[in-house]
């Protein structure tokens, strides 16, 4: 278990550093502060690479469950969970869940957006206190 715990913080700590190292990359490259280019290029990338990595692992089992823990849990899940819902969302939709990938993406939106407007809210009114 602690092993497991391992992997997954080794891998967050190196897709940590990665996001933000590429983030100052495309934001220095970019030089348009108006859009967050930093935060779509690293979501592209990471749906890029776990696309790329889990169709590896479905076609070739090449990944061990350590391996899985490394890098789609910890290095991507730190990269970027964007990555990740997307990945879900293509599963949801290759198994034929149409409908429930719709739905699927509509609650991450609307809840996700709506908890930051909720939690802004709120610290706002603790500011005021």
């Amino acid at each position: 278990m602690v092993q497991q715990f391992l992997l997954v913080g080794l891998g967050g700590f190196t897709g940590a550093v990665l996001r933000f190292g590429l983030s100052g990359l495309v934001q220095n490259v970019s030089k348009n502060y108006s859009f967050p280019w930093p935060t779509l290029a690293v979501n592209l990338f990471g749906c890029l690479l776990i696309g790329v990595l889990s169709q590896l692992a479905d076609s070739f089992g090449i990944f061990t469950t350590e391996a899985r823990l490394f890098v789609f849990i910890g290095f991507l899940g730190a990269f970027t969970t964007y990555s990740t819902f997307s990945n879900e969302t293509m599963d949801l939709i290759r198994g034929g869940e149409s409908l429930l990938s719709l739905v699927y993406v509509g609650l991450h939106l609307l809840l996700g957006l709506g908890s930051v407007w909720l939690g802004r809210m709120a610290a706002a009114a603790l500011t005021r206190l």
